[in-house]
């Protein structure tokens, strides 16, 4: 994936979008693990702090390094997460679709993005500012507790995925070097 793969951002023009049918959000939000202890009344009232993306196939969400703002919902499309490293070439991590959230650390913590995010196709998105989150998590600190614990058990589990992936490579590495005779016993 080459950079010249992100043609434009319309970060400006998207405030002016209409928002996403209430009962699309409320079935994405339920299906999220960040949600899905909440009421349906609960899940009501966020969404009237939601905002509504839309984004061209090759679009830019956000780019690595950005401040993290927000948590993000695909409705409908896809979207790449990418990475540059040192080679300053993008490396999709992952593809996203329909109902995939992406942007859960930013709730948590005032970092940098780590990736990028680009729409690999038309796509439409709802996103929770931080700001809007943590006024509902001041204003219903029982509920606001459900949420991080949400947000943990992602965090959680990718960091268990990541963990279990890297021991694999590892060994993977290591029966390879010991079948070339590079191992170590």
């Amino acid at each position: 994936m080459e950079n010249n793969l992100i043609i434009k951002s319309s970060f400006w023009t998207n405030f002016f979008k209409t928002p996403q049918q209430k009962d699309t959000l409320s079935k994405v939000f339920l299906s999220s693990p960040i949600f899905s202890k909440l009421k349906q009344k609960d899940i009501d009232t966020i969404i009237k702090s939601m905002h509504s993306r839309v984004y061209q196939a090759n679009e830019l969400v956000f780019m690595q390094g950005d401040p993290g703002i927000g948590l993000y919902f695909i409705i409908e499309g896809k979207v790449n997460i990418v990475t540059t490293i040192s080679d300053n070439k993008q490396y999709k991590l992952v593809e996203l679709e329909s109902g995939d959230f992406f942007g859960e650390l930013a709730l948590l913590n005032d970092e940098k993005r780590t990736s990028s995010a680009i729409a690999a196709t038309d796509t439409k998105i709802a996103v929770i500012f931080k700001p809007d989150l943590d006024e509902f998590i001041n204003t219903y600190p029982s509920k606001g507790i459900l949420i991080l614990r949400g947000i943990s058990q992602v965090i959680a589990t990718r960091l268990k995925n990541m963990n279990e992936d890297f021991f694999n490579l590892y060994l993977n590495t290591y029966q390879q070097n010991k079948e070339k005779g590079n191992g170590n016993d």
